[in-house]
């Protein structure tokens, strides 16, 4: 019997936009229910290859494929692919006009037939999942920087995606409402069996949560390692895998114990 194909595929895949090339060759496995962390420094092309996963931008060059398949190749499927999709922004991107319960509905109005007292329901539960049983009717500005992250995860499984993606989920935050962040996208992942795409810088993160990491070179353009991050941190042959995450070495080796998740503020 033939092996099962990888959740998410990247093959030969090249980022361009016109003729100036982001990121080329650019290959990588995904299994299903793995954290699958995109790294790099600034400027190295880590939301840009999130955003070609997403099917909103085409890769000049190669493809990356779902359980397989491309669905952006031709359009045809890419709505109901992007239905599998749950996709934290950077910032939120929270609906500074709507309540928290409204931005969950929202993917829910759009991609369902569900009643109204359904989508009210689905939103009460996704809140209370993050953390945030209460706050059903707050609006964005009137909640931390935290909660709001958790708002946005709490739309991102909205429809119960069998893939979240998440573009720099611990941007702004203190050290513990990120260190706690982390531990709800683990927790969610073991709960939901969802794969989880997750760009950033952040050693703290990289560390907690990858079960892989690509790393992106901004200088070469060009995948300088795949693999376990502390297996790269220890034994890559590469200067400048090693020298990115040996940054502030004595406080990323080892995680301080989790917190729970419904504390993150």
């Amino acid at each position: 019997m033939a092996a099962e194909p990888p959740k998410i595929e990247l093959r030969g895949v090249e980022l361009a936009y016109g003729s100036y090339v982001v990121m080329r060759d650019i290959n990588a496995r995904i299994p299903a229910g793995e954290v699958f962390v995109i790294m790099g420094g600034s400027g190295c092309g880590k939301s840009t290859l999130m955003r070609a996963m997403i099917g909103r931008l085409a890769p000049a060059r190669g493809e990356i494929l779902f359980d397989g398949r491309n669905p952006f190749a031709d359009g045809a499927g890419a709505a109901s692919e992007r239905r599998n999709f749950g996709v934290m922004f950077q910032g939120g991107a929270l609906w500074s006009s709507m309540t928290l319960a409204e931005n969950v509905a929202l993917p829910l109005e759009q991609y369902t037939r569900l009643t109204a007292a359904e989508i009210r329901e689905v939103a009460r539960m996704k809140l209370a999942l993050v953390g945030l049983k209460g706050f059903e009717g707050y609006f964005p500005s009137e909640i931390s920087g935290g909660m709001r992250k958790r708002a946005s995860l709490a739309r991102a499984m909205a429809l119960d995606p069998e893939i979240l993606f998440f573009d720099e989920p611990s941007a702004g935050l203190d050290p513990l409402s990120s260190r706690r962040l982390d531990e709800l996208m683990l927790q969610l992942r073991d709960t939901l069996g969802a794969t989880v795409v997750v760009v950033t810088h952040e050693l703290d993160s990289i560390f907690a949560i990858a079960d892989t990491a690509i790393f992106l070179d901004a200088a070469s353009r060009t995948v300088k390692a795949v693999g376990h991050p502390r297996e790269l941190r220890d034994h890559s042959p590469d200067p400048a895998v090693r020298a990115f995450l040996t940054r502030g070495e004595s406080e990323t080796n080892d995680r301080p114990a989790a917190v729970p998740a419904s504390s993150i503020e």
